[in-house]
């Protein structure tokens, strides 16, 4: 039985929902080596740079970033490796065809330990226009500002 239970984030991909539009998403395994774990634990983790790309039928991570671990000897890893997936033979197939269409891509959304196992949810993604991008911010500016006008609306009433 693993001594951790629940979902516990390590890195979070923001840009990532920024440029891109979602799609759909995957939740994958890693094959990872004993000092990445361990770097992993210590919360220290970037996505930002990664992508996911499918190679003889098996998915990988690439430019990732997982430091070296700051105890670790000779046997350390390499921070930006590519690191493979472990999916479903059906996830890998239904991705590369739709890879493969064209104007789509594999993003990875966030790295995370769920009952002390590294997962990392992967994105199906069409890349957003900048209108688009443009047209997002907007809508999340207007609903901040809706947001903090009930309040001050709340507060005053009271």
């Amino acid at each position: 039985m693993p001594k951790e239970t629940g979902e516990k984030l390590i890195a979070s991909n923001k840009k990532a929902r920024h440029e891109y539009q979602i799609l759909d998403t995957y939740e994958a395994g890693m094959v990872l080596t004993g000092s990445e774990v361990k770097s992993l634990r210590m919360g220290r983790a970037s996505l930002v740079d990664g992508y996911v790309f499918i190679e003889n039928g098996e998915a990988w991570l690439d430019a990732a970033y997982i430091p070296e671990y700051l105890n670790g000897s000779w046997t350390n890893h390499a921070p930006r490796r590519k690191r493979k997936l472990l999916l479903h033979r059906q996830e890998i197939d239904k991705l590369w065809q739709k890879t493969r269409e064209g104007g789509m891509t594999i993003v990875p959304l966030k790295m995370y330990f769920l009952d002390g196992r590294a997962k990392v949810e992967v994105a199906l993604a069409r890349g957003k226009r900048e209108y688009d991008k443009r047209q997002t911010l907007r809508e999340q500016q207007d609903k901040r500002e809706a947001e903090r006008a009930m309040r001050q609306r709340n507060r005053m009433g009271e």
